[in-house]
């Protein structure tokens, strides 16, 4: 594929652009929603449930979809599928639903596809192209987030979605000049390389891909409850919500640098280098955790915690998509690798979350659940480790 046109790399920095915005621009203006269509705003809350239960049963069918029809006439059918879904959701309460699984469903074939969509057009830049695309996909994401409360106050919470379409289908025509490409991909593959693919064993059997998966759960699950609990951890140790909520933009932000260079080091790194730099980034986030059994009131003290946490979490998504291409031997392992780790890990991460609050109802108390979520995350560390014992493990 070097002859590849200039629409394949902007195309697959769409991609990443298009990544996570057409459903995390939605929470901000959950209020305003509830009130045009007359429901009340805890019937919504689902919304932000729906696409992580759809990653994690999508997930394992996106590289069947993906050998059938190639990467990119896939890629292509999963825009005009998130464009019908984003669209559906200005219709009524029934296709608000309806139109939010179809965007889990479009984004769970995406989060599959583009580590082996790297592998298959760029092998020797996996590193810098994953860098570029996770990147866009952390600013996107907290461009669009803070964007949707303004465009709603100055238009409706319609225009955000109309906004969020006309991304996609900007995506779909830059993408669109490179499905004529798709029969070179497919050309190039060796047959041998054919035979090896179908003699392999499935990732379910492989023992090491559940290790990554484990991973990717966890990793996944430091995120989400750190996004979704830290500001009401602050809020009731005595900081106002105002400060909170800078907060949890600081969390969010600080995974754009790591995101845009941790992919090139981890790819030109041994093995060795691999573990230490990974279990740094793995203990800045046990220290964060230990340091919620003591709880103040200070910003500063909750400013190094979401610092802590936050770098952890920033760090661990970019190396982990670099990683589903960097441990697979061919793109269909990769897309099979991450199928099998996001299908699994999402399903841990959508109840994480939920889990952890309800603990602090049931207990009254944040230690138990603090205590509980330390245990994975050391869990998390140690599989962490376990995965860059080898260069590839399947």
């Amino acid at each position: 594929m070097k002859k590849s046109s200039k629409f394949l790399f902007f195309g697959l920095i769409m991609m990443g652009l298009i990544l996570r915005v057409p459903f995390t621009s939605i929470p901000p203006i959950l209020t305003d929603i509830a009130r045009g269509l007359h429901i009340s705003v805890s019937s919504l809350g689902i919304l932000t449930t729906i696409p992580l239960l759809m990653f994690a049963i999508f997930s394992p069918i996106a590289p069947r979809i993906a050998q059938k029809f190639g990467i990119a006439r896939t890629f292509a059918g999963v825009l005009i599928l998130l464009m019908i879904g984003s669209l559906l959701r200005i219709v009524n309460v029934p296709f608000l639903f309806i139109g939010t699984a179809l965007i889990g469903i479009g984004i769970a074939m995406l989060n599959v596809l583009m580590p082996s969509a790297v592998m298959t057009y760029f092998p020797n830049k996996i590193g810098k192209l994953t860098a570029i695309y996770t990147t866009v996909m952390t600013c996107a994401t907290a461009l669009m987030s803070a964007l949707a409360v303004p465009i709603t106050q100055h238009s409706s919470w319609q225009m955000v979605i109309i906004v969020l379409t006309v991304l996609l289908a900007i995506t779909f025509v830059i993408w669109l000049p490179n499905i004529k490409r798709e029969k070179q991909v497919q050309v190039h593959s060796s047959t041998d390389e054919q035979k090896q693919t179908k003699h392999r064993e499935s990732a379910w059997r492989t023992p090491k891909a559940w290790i990554m998966l484990v991973f990717s759960g966890l990793q996944s699950l430091l995120f989400y409850t750190g996004l979704t609990w830290l500001p009401t951890m602050a809020t009731e140790a005595g900081l106002s919500q105002t400060l909170a909520g800078n907060l949890s933009g600081i969390y969010s932000l600080i995974g754009i640098p790591l995101a845009l260079v941790l992919p090139a080091i981890v790819e030109a790194i041994s093995l060795r280098k691999r573990q230490l730099l990974m279990g740094f980034f793995d203990d800045l986030g046990i220290i964060g955790i230990v340091m919620l059994f003591w709880q103040q009131s200070s910003f500063t003290y909750w400013l190094i915690v979401s610092l802590l946490i936050g770098c952890a979490a920033g760090a661990l998504f970019p190396y982990l998509m670099t990683t589903f291409s960097l441990k697979a031997t061919t793109p269909e392992h990769s897309a099979e690798l991450s199928g099998m780790s996001q299908s699994g890990g999402y399903l841990i991460a959508s109840v994480g979350p939920f889990l952890f609050g309800y603990g602090h109802t049931l207990f009254h108390s944040w230690t138990f659940v603090t205590a509980c979520f330390l245990g994975l995350i050391v869990i998390m560390t140690i599989a962490n480790l376990l995965l860059e014992r080898e260069e590839k493990i399947y």
